[in-house]
Parts: structure tokens; sequence; C-alpha cells
């Protein structure tokens, strides 16, 4: 393909996708497939000879839309939203155009110094103190990950990486058991093990981490000849959006001089309006934050925000410094491939800086009280139906709700009959063993009628159901 012909099909793909995004509530939300039909369309093995992009077209129209769920549809209530607002694709299309890879200062020097500024303009957003310093990663789970093993190495006293964990005193890790499941995936890939990883029964109504539950499990521990490493604690859990006191868990770790994470990978986005706040009261005390701008900011996947009151304890930890990736400049730079896992890295400061310069933090947070505001009306307009309960009240736009008196199994049919129906798209959780069906709301251009649809939607088939 030449380069003319790279320019008039971006053309044409830029139409398409104009139109696609006018006419997507037209859709169902979910992929209405079945298991194997889309792959039966596809070849056995690779073509000898190529197609022409007319014909890669079409096929993409035929085989690939048919099994695409809609994240993008303003109707997409399920799991949390993965953004894509349009002034962040056309940031992606850019970066994608330029293709840098951006591991080292010296390898693109506007995304590393981009970046520097974009998370610190987040960083304002959130109200957070000038303290924290932060990294694009590419999903919060990487966050995780990296805080956990920052919390292994701090606790052997930075010999972790050297030495390996044999014959070393087990770790343990603190959580509540509400938290998502890339806090398990990091222990395992840390070495640390599930067994090490302690669950802390929750209380009250935002399902906290009850503090003298954790107290008492970190003395069991030490007692028993043990190591405590870290707490990792949630703001809007992914199941029905529990929230830990992080007064209460950065005064624990405090006095055990322990490392905190705190998880607010959905949550964090609603922190550049302050009236939420009071939901992460203390993070300012964690010694690492992870939000994802992916989820509800508007910024296209992926695109995780990590905040750390000490870089140098992550540096320390995963920085790796062979001749060919030193940088001989004069002056401080930031190489932020020692922040990461990944030795690569994508320029995703771009499509934070079209994404905040164009719609401004107010156009952002008018987006996400509005989505607050709708859900919760929709959460109430439920509550006065007769048969419906609300299982677990709106914490921001997420809450649950099941019919009154029906089985887990009555609750999966329901599940499955409205999202079959395609004009709405929810999930299932468990909150205190029962099954529930949750909803939430960030879809970014969804718009109050999308509400009334989804009240018109779940009645319609409760009540044949």
């Amino acid at each position: 393909m030449s380069w003319d012909d790279f320019a008039k099909h971006a053309k044409d793909a830029a139409d398409w996708g104009a139109a696609y995004h006018k006419t997507i509530r037209d859709r169902p939300v979910r992929a209405q497939t079945a298991p194997g039909e889309i792959a039966a369309q596809l070849a056995d093995g690779p073509p000898e000879d190529g197609t022409d992009l007319g014909t890669l077209m079409q096929d993409f129209e035929d085989i690939v839309m048919p099994g695409i769920t809609h994240w993008q549809h303003p109707r997409f209530f399920a799991y949390f939203s993965s953004n894509a607002a349009p002034a962040s694709v056309l940031a992606e299309f850019l970066a994608s155009i330029i293709a840098p890879q951006c591991m080292l200062w010296q390898t693109s020097p506007a995304a590393t110094e981009m970046e520097t500024r974009m998370m610190d303009w987040l960083r304002q957003g959130l109200g957070l103190s000038a303290v924290f310093q932060g990294v694009i990663q590419d999903s919060a789970s990487s966050a995780t990950l990296a805080a956990v093993l920052t919390m292994r190495e701090r606790a052997l006293a930075w010999s972790g990486n050297q030495e390996g964990l044999a014959g070393q005193a087990a770790l343990r890790i603190y959580c509540s058991d509400q938290v998502h499941s890339s806090i398990d995936r990091a222990i395992w890939i840390a070495g640390i093990g599930q067994d090490n990883l302690v669950k802390i029964p929750t209380k009250g109504p935002m399902k906290a981490m009850d503090p003298d539950a954790l107290q008492a499990a970190i003395t069991a521990d030490r007692a028993a000849g043990h190591r405590p490493a870290g707490i990792i604690a949630a703001t809007g859990a992914t199941g029905m959006g529990a929230c830990d006191d992080m007064q209460a868990v950065a005064a624990i770790a405090r006095a055990e001089d322990l490392y905190t994470h705190l998880d607010a990978a959905w949550a964090g986005t609603a922190m550049i309006c302050p009236e939420f706040r009071t939901l992460w009261d203390g993070a300012e005390q964690f010694d690492s934050i992870v939000f994802n701008p992916h989820k509800w900011l508007g910024a296209q996947f992926d695109c995780a925000a990590h905040f750390l009151r000490d870089p140098d304890q992550l540096r320390q930890t995963l920085a790796i410094r062979p001749e060919y990736l030193k940088t001989h400049a004069q002056g401080d730079i930031i190489d932020y491939s020692e922040w990461s896992v990944p030795l690569g890295r994508r320029f995703r400061a771009l499509k934070l800086w079209f994404l905040m310069r164009h719609y401004g933090m107010d156009g952002l947070r008018t987006r996400i009280r509005n989505h607050v505001k709708w859900s919760v009306a929709l959460c109430e307009r439920l509550r006065a139906v007769p048969g419906f309960e609300i299982v677990t009240d709106p914490i921001l736009s997420l809450w649950t709700f099941k019919q009154v008196g029906a089985s887990d199994d009555q609750t999966q049919m329901l599940v499955d009959a409205i999202n079959d129906d395609g004009r709405i798209y929810l999930t299932q959780t468990l909150v205190d063993g029962v099954k529930v069906i949750r909803f939430t709301a960030g879809q970014f251009d969804c718009e109050e009628r999308d509400f009334d649809t989804a009240f018109d939607t779940i009645t319609e088939i409760a009540a044949r159901a």
C-alpha cells in the first residue's frame, strides 16, 4: 500500500467511524453471535496472495462487526465502560501513524515530557498534593503488579530480585474480600502465592475492610513468623462499588510500616469532582494510587494513571540499566521504562493532552456528574416498582438490584433475557453470596434518554418473565 492509498483509505475509515457512532443506538449492545460463528468464517491458514483494501473492509463489515459487543454504545451498562472520546481517538490515530517506541527519554523526548506534564494535570484535577508523581501504565492490573513487587522488595530490604523468595519468611499482603481479581493475579506473578494474600472481611453499607480484623490479621501473622509487606485498599470496587476506609487503613499501615496501594481503577475518575472525594478521604496518605482514565474519563484504552509518593521505591524495584538503555544527556531526565514492568511504551500521553484540552476539566466533570445523577434517578424509579428490590444503593453510578424472592437461577435468566433483547447490556454479580443484577453507567456520550430505555427494558422483560 502506498501512502497515497493510505490517505484515501484512512479518510474512508474515518467516514465509516463517524457513521458507526451516529447510528450506534440502532445496534444491539451485546454481540448476538453464537460461539464459533465468527471463527467458521475465517480461513484455516494465512493467504499466499494479498487482498485489496476494499475487499478487506467489506469482510470487516460482514465477518467482524456482527461479533462485536459495542463498548461505545450509550446503553452499555455492564462491567465498567472502556471509553473512546472522539478527541482521544484522533490522538491515538496520530500516535499510531508516527508509531514511536517511548521507552526512554531519548527515544522520543516529547512523549516523556508530555507524560510528566499530563500526569501532573491529572494530579491537580484529582486534588492530590504535589508530593505525588505519576506514570502512565497500560492498565490498573499492571500498576497493582508494580505496587505488589515494590511491597515485596521493600519488605525484603531490596534483595528479592537478586536472591528470590526461597528460604524467606512468608510475605503477607492484605486486602478486602471485595477486591478485583487483578490483585490475586499480581500476587501470583510476584511469586508471593495465593495463600499469602489475606482477604479481610468487610462490614457496613460500603463493605469496607474491617480495621479491627485487619489489625488482628497482621498481629497474628507477625506472631506466626510471617512478614507483613503491604495493604491494598479499594474505592469503587468492581462488584458493587465497595469503598474501604482509607484513614483507618493508612493509620494501621503507618503503625506497622507497611506499603499501601489504592485501587481506584473506576471510581478514581470521579475524584475530579470535589464533592465525590469523600469516597477516598485519606488517599493522600497512600504510597501508590491507580485509576484508569480509559474507564470513565474518555481516554481510549489503554491508559492507567499511576501516582507514587516515592517513585524511587518503584524504580529500585524495576529499573535495570544495560549500556544500550542508558541515556547520556545533560540535565534531569526520566526514563519511564524504569517505572513500568514492560520495557516498551506507547505514546499514551498524547490522548490525555487532546482529551483534557478539547473538553476541559469542567466539561469532563459535567459528564461524570450527569452519569451519577441519571443512574441514581433510575435506581429510585426501579425501587418504586413493585416486585423489585435495590440490594446495594448507588455508589457513584453503580448499584445492584434483583426481583423480590428470585432465586439465583431466576436472576440469571432475567440478565440473559435483558441482554438477548439487545437494547441494553447488564451483568450479574454476587452480594453476600446472592446473585444480583449490576447496573453501572459511564459511557462517554450517554444521555438521559438512555436511562429511560434501561427502565423500560428492565421492567418490560421482567413482566414477561
